[in-house]
């Protein structure tokens, strides 16, 4: 299955796992990539440069396939050694980039220098001109769908990616809501040049988290998510469980960050993806969840996806043009 997207990154097909908090590791991200996809690991995962640089060596001990690496810059707490970061990634030989949060303008002298591809998550068509402006090779454009920071606005993925694939002159991704084959074949139909899923990989055998969080995003329908942040102008969607409605309650009632920071703190969330007790902690899950009806192998998922939209092309919609 080539696209723009496979044929820029090498990859076999048009598929990425998107870069995820905790989740994204060597094993998680090597699984992918062997699969075909495009695995990431996320560098934020790592708490020193130092573990960064090990754990992209074990990523390309587990594979020889492309696999990039995930900056989030600006939406976390703590002091981040960024440059340090960049180091790690281009002495290591990476040649694909996910950046997420900030724009990347800073990073991208370094990042043309060493030959990297950089795909760039934005949220608004706006911000995704502003991308392509300061020379990212793909945009990823999540829709309101999507788990994590889906920004402001509001605007759902039927009508994002179409109009952020006709704005733009660079490969668009479609992101949020997608989680099966069908997602790719509408994707690709809108403009799209491929897929980022986040909570489908989750629901994988190879992610590192606890079977329980696994169990519960198969359970899941559509409408077991929820919307938090939103007071703060840092919108997440998040697993509708205990401490996410808690946390909407208070935002609700005038609450500041403060009043809820104990409950979504990061702690929180590692009890909640190790034990598998679903309202330890917030845990972030996309609307997605409700097409996640097994747990299968990253390769699995893979195959399924690709096989099922081209059943979808080829077939049904090939008999409704005649």
């Amino acid at each position: 299955m080539k696209t723009r997207l496979t044929e820029l990154l090498g990859i076999e097909v048009p598929i990425i796992c998107g870069g995820m908090m905790r989740v994204g590791t060597a094993e998680l991200a090597a699984a992918v990539s062997n699969a075909g996809a495009l695995g990431i690991l996320t560098a934020l995962t790592q708490p020193t440069p130092e573990r960064l640089k090990a754990e992209i060596e074990k990523c390309q001990a587990l594979t020889d396939k492309p696999f990039g690496v995930n900056i989030t810059v600006g939406v976390v707490t703590t002091q981040v050694d960024y440059n340090a970061i960049v180091e790690v990634i281009i002495k290591s030989g990476v040649k694909i980039v996910e950046t997420a949060g900030r724009s990347p303008e800073p990073f991208m002298p370094f990042f043309k220098a060493a030959g990297i591809k950089v795909i760039h998550k934005a949220v608004t068509v706006r911000h995704a001109l502003a991308a392509e402006r300061v020379g990212v090779d793909v945009v990823s454009i999540d829709g309101f769908e999507c788990a994590g920071h889906p920004g402001e606005q509001d605007v759902g993925g039927l009508v994002l990616f179409p109009a952020t694939a006709q704005a733009l002159s660079i490969p668009v991704v479609a992101s949020g809501g997608i989680a099966d084959g069908r997602g790719l074949a509408a994707a690709l139909a809108l403009g799209c040049e491929g897929v980022n899923m986040g909570t489908r990989f989750l629901a994988t055998q190879e992610a590192p988290v606890h079977d329980g969080i696994k169990q519960k995003i198969v359970e899941m329908d559509e409408n077991q998510t929820q919307i938090i942040f939103r007071k703060f102008r840092n919108t997440a969607r998040v697993y509708k469980n205990s401490v996410a409605m808690k946390v909407a309650e208070i935002e609700a009632a005038g609450g500041e960050f403060k009043d809820v920071h104990a409950f979504v703190s990061g702690e929180k969330q590692e009890e909640a993806w190790s034990t598998g007790n679903i309202d330890a902690g917030m845990v972030t899950a996309g609307m997605s969840g409700a097409f996640v009806n097994d747990v299968p192998t990253c390769k699995e998922v893979v195959s399924r996806i690709v096989a099922d939209a081209r059943a979808i092309i080829t077939g049904r919609l090939a008999a409704i043009a005649g």
